[in-house]
Parts: C-alpha cells; structure tokens; sequence
C-alpha cells in the first residue's frame, strides 16, 4: 500500500462526523478512504466511471447495503439528489470546472466536505496533476471556508517497479518524473493534502 490510509481515514475522523447524515460522495471510485462514509445514515455514490460504479454496485450487493445505498452513474453536474453533505474525495482536482462544482454542491447539500491533494504536494507533482490541483484550489478561494486542516503523509513504494505502476495511469510526463527513482528501493516521496468543509450561506469571498 503506498499512502497510509489509515492515517488519513483518522484524519477524516477527527474533522469531520458522516454519522446519521445523507452523504453525496462525489467521483468515489472504489477507493478506500470512502468506505468511511458507509457510516452516514444514508449514501448516494456519484461516478462517471463505469469501472467504479461496478465495484460499488458489487461492494453494495457484497454486504446487503440494498436501500441504504444508491449508486449513481453520471456527471456530478449533471445530478440532482439532495442530502446533509456532498463529499468530493480526492475528485475536485480532476472536474473540468472545480468553481461550478462546488456551486453546484451547494445547492445539493447545506455542508461540502473536501479531501483533495495541496499544492506544495511533491506527490502531485510526480503524477502530474499540479495543474489540476492549482486550479481547484483556485477555485476554492472563491468560498469562505468554515473550518481548514493540513496533513501530510508519504507515498512509500519499495521498488521503483511499483513506482511505475502506481503512475503509469497518469501519462507520459509522470512516468518521465518517476525516472529520477530508477533503480532506487525504499522510495519515499512526500504527500501533502487537506480538508475544507464549505457551509451553505457561508459568503463567497471577493
């Protein structure tokens, strides 16, 4: 396993309660840090990927979740199922426009709970997505915040090989910044990522 993902499920924990909500998780993929919200009294899972939709569709059938879990195939954007909280983990940076999301979120949900890559992150920039993050945190200065927390962990893979794999999804300019490890072992490389929760009402800045 590469990020400590039991450090950051504590990290959710300690910020913020999913428990007797209705959570709209946003791009949940079938990652690990969204199992936490199966604590919420209600879940409505949001993707676009057909790929992460199966694994939630057979996660939901897997542990008799029927009624307690809806799953939904489509553009976030595109939505309209209304609950206590939208949840984007690790998502906002890769919307095509993180700013209309983030409205849109608001007017689904009175809270929206970020989880997503800083941009001093040294990982973002090993898979290529420090644009993406840049932009969404652009897009985040717009909305005065209610509560913010920093965190950092590392991303450890013991061979430059599992280095590869973990990246090669993100293209050709990640796989280039991953050469600077060939041939190393106990490859350590620093991750920094934050909460924001946005409260509806709250004021928009500027």
């Amino acid at each position: 396993m590469a990020a400590d993902y039991v450090q950051m499920g504590q990290n959710i924990r300690q910020f913020y309660s999913f428990s007797g909500k209705k959570v709209l998780a946003v791009g949940a993929g079938g990652g690990p840090l969204t199992d936490l919200v199966l604590e919420s009294r209600k879940l409505i899972v949001i993707d676009k990927d057909p790929a992460a939709i199966r694994q939630w569709e057979a996660k939901v059938a897997a542990a008799g979740l029927q009624g307690r879990v809806d799953v939904i195939h489509a553009d976030f954007c595109e939505t309209s199922p209304h609950g206590d909280v939208v949840y984007f983990e690790f998502c906002l940076h890769e919307m095509n426009d993180p700013g209309q999301a983030l409205r849109h979120a608001l007017t689904l949900a009175p809270e929206v709970l970020i989880f997503d890559h800083l941009p001093d992150s040294e990982w973002a920039f090993h898979a290529a997505e420090e644009d993406k993050v840049r932009r969404s945190t652009d897009a985040l200065a717009d909305f005065a915040c209610t509560r913010r927390q920093a965190f950092r962990t590392d991303q450890r893979f013991p061979e430059y090989r599992q280095l590869v794999e973990k990246v090669s999804c993100q293209g050709k300019v990640a796989l280039e910044r991953a050469e600077r490890y060939r041939g190393a072992a106990d490859i350590v490389i620093p991750m920094t990522y934050g909460l924001t929760l946005l409260q509806h009402g709250t004021p928009a800045r500027g």
